[in-house]
């Protein structure tokens, strides 16, 4: 355990930060899972709305450092792909 004041204060906001950072990076998976379902049941609407959210929970998790920006931009490049060929 930590002795002085400001490691207990450290402590006490890495556990803030790291749930946190934990819930961003599962609303990730999540929407991620969402546009894929979507794209698989063929609603292109409901895919483009998906992927509209998953781009922004992308960039802000990369404006943060949360995710490297490239991560960030294969993310969002791999999902626009897949609802590219939703329409062919």
């Amino acid at each position: 355990m930590a002795h002085t004041k400001s490691a207990q204060k450290r402590i006490r906001q890495t556990e803030v930060r790291t749930e946190r950072n934990r819930a961003a990076k599962s609303r990730i998976r999540t929407l991620r899972k969402k546009v894929s379902e979507a794209i698989s049941s063929g609603d292109k609407a409901a895919a483009s709305t998906a992927l509209s959210a998953l781009s922004s929970a992308v960039d802000k998790a990369a404006k943060t450092n949360l995710i490297h920006s490239n991560k960030a931009a294969n993310i969002k490049s791999k999902a626009s792909k897949a609802l590219a060929g939703v329409g062919a």
